[in-house]
């Protein structure tokens, strides 16, 4: 059946259609490793460290794990019921789910806004990736050996500096991308996710164990869980909020499209709930990983965003066996790029099956190369455009390159909009029976589920989307 053909169907024909040809996940463990690969990217091992260092450590971690419980994981499981209740792209399950219960088709928007969220990130999350796909060469051929602050400094920004470097990489992490999600559910994503999220995890707690090492283990460990109120300030509780909404793939309709390949007798909740607790538990390794490298070097826990291409590869330079952890350190870097990678690519590619009838080749050939070319504009920025602030006439967005405007536009408008209208329609607009079916969870637990995402969620989520803006 085709979705064209959905508006002269019933609502249960189309999922009975939809899941004869749609492959489904082989187990929970297949949904959790897929749904965790998407979770754990770049967000856990590049910015969770260096927005710790910069809001003072253990207060803001203790403001991210409740945020995470209260915030990230309502919203979760409300993608990923609707996901599964639609049983089609994010778009046309939203369409399907909005016909059955006769409301406004308007609300297929809420999917269409995650998957135009993915879909922008991506872009500019391919070029980031294309950085840790080049340090892997940096590090293991040995240049990193005893430099300098500077040196260091000058091989990242001259690596900046090179479009047609930038472009090469950027191409080889977006290929890495598209031939995973080409080979569908269970041969591509479920497949890939098997064996890169395990090697992932190998690989971090390699380096952690090289953090144990340092002889600042202990402080690293001080400084992330024991809290100090005193540093922490109302800007960090919303970049916690926030990081937290943004760490689980949220907003980008993701979680929905993964949804909608979960089959009937698992469990939302627990899959969820064990999702969450291994991306948090990934960012925590993280951060053990991190600081002790970055105490042991007399380096700065709050050195922002250069954290990673900056002053680690400075550590790594000065280190014993230091070429083979920062080889180490970068390799875990591109598995947790590649699989959110992999997760931002697949909802548009769904929805592009369904919608225009393409072969799931096609489909991902097409997505992967509009998404390709607009990275180009990302990379331009950030050195033959660097001067070029295409929306600078407006405050917001006063000194903003096009790779600036990206992530402004998705991490502080897209996502945190797709979130509050998920929670809004999963509390407040879809059959409750219908929310309490797909979920199956006890009475005490579903009112406490649903009372979160239809009050407290909202305001937290509209409280981040309205502070961002000013």
């Amino acid at each position: 059946m085709s979705v064209s053909q959905s508006g002269s169907a019933t609502y249960s024909e189309a999922l009975e259609g939809s899941n004869a040809k749609r492959g489904l996940w082989s187990s929970r463990l297949a949904f959790v490793l897929a749904a965790t690969g998407s979770a754990v990217g770049l967000g856990n091992i590049w910015k969770f460290p260096y927005i710790t260092g910069e809001n003072g450590g253990g207060a803001f971690v203790l403001v991210y794990l409740l945020c995470i419980a209260a915030v990230g994981l309502p919203i979760m499981m409300a993608e990923v019921l609707i996901g599964r209740r639609g049983g089609h792209s994010p778009v046309n399950s939203l369409r399907l789910i909005a016909e059955r219960d006769r409301l406004k088709p308007a609300w297929r928007m809420v999917g269409a806004v995650g998957v135009l969220a993915g879909f922008l990130i991506l872009s500019f999350y391919s070029v980031i990736g294309g950085w840790a796909v080049s340090y892997v060469g940096t590090a293991a051929s040995g240049q990193l050996v005893g430099q300098s602050a500077e040196a260091i400094g000058a091989i990242f920004s001259g690596l900046l500096s090179d479009p047609l470097t930038l472009l090469m990489w950027h191409t080889v992490f977006m290929a890495l991308v598209m031939v995973v999600v080409a080979k569908g559910v269970r041969s591509g994503l479920e497949r890939a996710v098997s064996i890169l999220m395990p090697g992932l995890f190998i690989l971090l707690l390699i380096v952690v164990g090289y953090a144990m090492t340092t002889g600042e283990f202990g402080r690293a460990a001080s400084f992330l869980f024991q809290p100090d109120f005193s540093k922490l300030t109302t800007s960090g509780i919303l970049v916690a909020l926030g990081h937290a909404f943004f760490t689980l793939s949220l907003g980008m309709a993701v979680m929905m499209a993964y949804g909608s390949y979960l089959p009937k007798n698992i469990s939302i909740a627990k899959t969820s709930i064990v999702v969450s607790v291994i991306d948090t538990g990934v960012a925590l390794l993280a951060g053990l990983a991190i600081f002790p490298i970055v105490f042991a070097n007399g380096l700065e826990p709050g050195a922002g965003p250069g954290l990673i291409f900056q002053t680690l590869p400075l550590a790594f330079g000065q280190m014993p066996m230091g070429s083979l952890f920062g080889t180490l350190f970068f390799i875990l870097l591109i598995f947790a790029a590649w699989t959110s990678g992999i997760s931002l690519l697949e909802p548009i590619v769904e929805w592009l099956e369904e919608q225009k009838g393409m072969n799931r080749t096609v489909s991902t050939l097409g997505a992967g190369l509009v998404c390709w070319a607009l990275g180009i504009a990302s990379i331009l920025s950030l050195n033959l455009w660097s001067d070029f602030t295409p929306l600078g006439s407006i405050a917001m967005f006063e000194g903003k390159t096009v790779f600036d405007l990206l992530d402004f536009f998705t991490a502080n408008i897209l996502l945190p909009l797709g979130g509050l209208m998920v929670a809004v329609f999963a509390g407040w607009v879809m059959s409750r029976q219908a929310v309490e079916k797909e979920l199956a969870l006890s009475a005490p637990m579903f009112k406490l589920w649903y009372t979160t995402v239809r009050y407290f969620t909202p305001v937290a989520v509209a409280a981040v989307f309205i502070y961002n803006l000013l």
